[in-house]
């Protein structure tokens, strides 16, 4: 293939600015992945040119079929963005057949399911249902069905005065809801309905999903007892579309216990960029642990946080409310802070938790 065509190529997928780095070089990475995805915007992108349509699609009974790997091997072909000086550049890590590990996605989560899409029953009348797994190719008809944007009924605006029957939305000049909702339903329908409106646009996404931990499902008001694999098939699903909602400088934490910890933050890695892993925070909910525990009795949960892009990313601006703000007594050059006694059990004097906290302006 010539070099021409392939410096049209690279030129028209840089114009989706997900195949595009800092630095303005593209993202063949990127590119793979949304391949292997099928996604909407890069197919629509190829059949914006006849050249690339021709090339990269099959005509098959008056439908158009994208040749996913046909498309990919041209992406990673040695011809295709070579390096006149060195095809290593600055990159140090694994490679198998000239490709770096996270370029080649050889290392990911797997797990039966993986491929499918499960709505995820959230009421005690659906944890008695069979849950049905809509494989991505085979049922991409039904999935569609799913995630299509869906009406929302019985709208109410909580005010001083109590609630009221909504009529309208408030909205801004270009159409943006500036009402903070609360949508009560199936979370992965949610979600989707929002796409349309708010993808690209969150700065904050928080999500408290099942921990799976196999106990009493009464104690929840959705199923908690999914297997392993349709409790990963579940989260995955809702993590896609989280990560289409954020912003750039957005982030997303997700609380969690010990039992999935592990699995959840590969997944996470896998979804958002492991590069994109800001921390995993130790949340205390029972200093005294659970009780009945068989061999560690737990005192805390996790919550993990990731950014879209990490190097956006900022936590300074953090707003705290008056009265807290006087607790933060002292002051350094990064900003207000306050202190807090340390755990000394020989001397019962001393008692408290190791805590420094930052203000930052």
């Amino acid at each position: 293939m010539s070099q021409e065509f392939y410096s049209k190529l690279e030129k028209l997928l840089k114009k989706d600015s997900r195949f595009v780095d800092r630095e303005g070089d593209l993202l063949k990475s990127n590119v793979i992945d949304a391949a292997y995805k099928a996604d909407k915007k890069l197919v629509e992108l190829l059949l914006f040119q006849r050249e690339f349509k021709s090339k990269f699609f099959s005509k098959i009974k008056d439908v158009l079929v994208f040749n996913i790997n046909n498309f990919v091997g041209y992406i990673q072909d040695k011809n295709f963005l070579a390096d006149s000086h060195t095809k290593y550049r600055n990159k140090i890590g694994l490679n198998i057949g000239g490709k770096f590990l996270n370029e080649r996605k050889e290392v990911t989560l797997v797990w039966p399911f993986k491929d499918c899409v499960l709505e995820g029953g959230m009421t005690k009348e659906d944890e008695k249902r069979k849950e049905i797994f809509f494989n991505e190719i085979l049922a991409q008809d039904e999935i569609d069905k799913l995630f299509a944007p869906k009406v929302l009924t019985n709208w109410e605006r909580y005010t001083q005065k109590g609630r009221e029957r909504l009529k309208e939305l408030k909205r801004d000049k270009d159409g943006i809801i500036r009402e903070n909702l609360i949508i009560k339903g199936n979370n992965l329908l949610a979600l989707h309905s929002l796409k349309q409106q708010f993808q690209n646009k969150v700065k904050l996404i928080y999500i408290d999903p099942p921990y799976n931990t196999g106990g009493d499902a009464n104690i929840f008001t959705y199923n908690n007892n999914f297997n392993h694999s349709t409790w990963l098939t579940f989260i995955k699903n809702r993590l896609e579309i989280a990560n289409d909602l954020l912003r750039k400088d957005g982030f997303i934490a997700i609380t969690i216990d010990h039992n999935e910890l592990f699995y959840l933050g590969e997944l996470a890695d896998e979804v958002f960029g492991r590069e994109n892993r800001i921390g995993i925070v130790s949340i205390v909910v029972k200093p005294e642990g659970r009780q009945f525990s068989k061999f560690f009795s737990a005192s805390n949960e996790f919550m993990l946080v990731y950014a879209k892009d990490i190097n956006l990313a900022s936590l300074e601006n953090v707003i705290i409310d008056e009265k807290n703000k006087e607790k933060f007594d002292r002051n350094d050059e990064r900003g207000n802070y306050k202190l807090r006694q340390y755990i000394n059990y020989n001397n019962p004097e001393i008692s408290g938790r190791a805590l420094v906290s930052i203000l930052c302006k």
